[in-house]
């Protein structure tokens, strides 16, 4: 078994994907945990083999310690973007929020479905 045939490694270091996926390993791992069978992720990824998936759990049994630590990291940036685009919001995303203000003074739905 090579790696290379079942996990792309990327440049950035928060990109460990299925191969020919965008499918993270982190996505995987998280299933795992979550008591999500190979068989049961397969049906949420049509397209990725159990195989594929069988090899990526491996991986990470193999390598537990640093693909922990890949993931806190990971999340750790997920949290740090979150912050930042909340700090500092896209001019389009302050029309939308005074939109939503204006549309709540109003008394206007914000959507078709609620009442």
């Amino acid at each position: 078994m090579q790696l290379e045939d079942y996990l792309d490694f990327f440049d950035n270091p928060y990109a460990i994907r299925l191969k020919g996926h965008r499918i993270g390993l982190e996505h995987v791992v998280e299933q795992y945990y979550d008591g999500a069978s190979p068989e049961k992720m397969i049906q949420d990824w049509p397209g990725v083999s159990l195989e594929q998936l069988y090899a990526a759990i491996t991986y990470y049994l193999h390598n537990k310690a640093a693909i922990d630590e890949y993931m806190t990291e990971i999340e750790q940036y997920v949290e740090e973007q979150i912050r930042l685009q909340e700090a500092n919001p896209s001019p389009v995303m302050l029309r939308m929020r005074a939109l939503k203000e204006q549309w709540k003074r109003e008394g206007r739905r914000q959507y078709p479905w609620q009442r």
